[in-house]
């Protein structure tokens, strides 16, 4: 394998949409000091393909790389996962470039950095927007 070859961002969110798969689940966990709501975030590729993982693996540069339990019979399967906020990382690089996986990837980012999105970013409010200096207008 060539070791100063990585695939592009974009082919990996397509490999992601069509073989990954992303898990965001709430439980609770009780610890001596009581119950505690926790949530467990990860994202994982599963493939027979161990050189596609691997290239993933070191292009993302998080995240681990294992074999998967199959069945016998069946032609071993490589995984490569990565979990909380390592999967934060590589959703914000996959995000542009997804479709099938996207809402799932925003769900994600959502959760870690919740102020970046809101419902009303993208509205203008008029009186900021006229009193923009540009506009030769600016308060004194």
């Amino acid at each position: 394998m060539n070791t100063n070859y990585h695939l592009d961002i974009a082919y990996i969110a397509g490999l992601f949409d069509g073989e990954g798969s992303i898990t965001n689940k709430k439980y609770k966990e009780k610890k001596k000091s009581g119950t505690y709501d926790c949530r467990r975030i990860s994202m994982e590729i599963s493939m027979t393909d161990r050189d596609v993982i691997e290239l993933v693996h070191e292009t993302l540069m998080v995240g681990t790389v294992r074999p998967k339990k199959v069945p016998k019979g069946k032609k071993p399967q490589w995984r490569w996962r990565c979990t909380f906020r390592d999967c934060l990382q590589v959703c914000k690089k996959l995000w542009p470039y997804a479709t099938v996986k996207l809402h799932a990837i925003e769900k994600v980012i959502d959760h870690y950095e919740p102020e970046i999105q809101d419902l009303d970013d993208n509205v203008v409010e008029l009186d900021k927007f006229r009193d923009n200096i540009w506009f030769g207008k600016e308060k004194q």
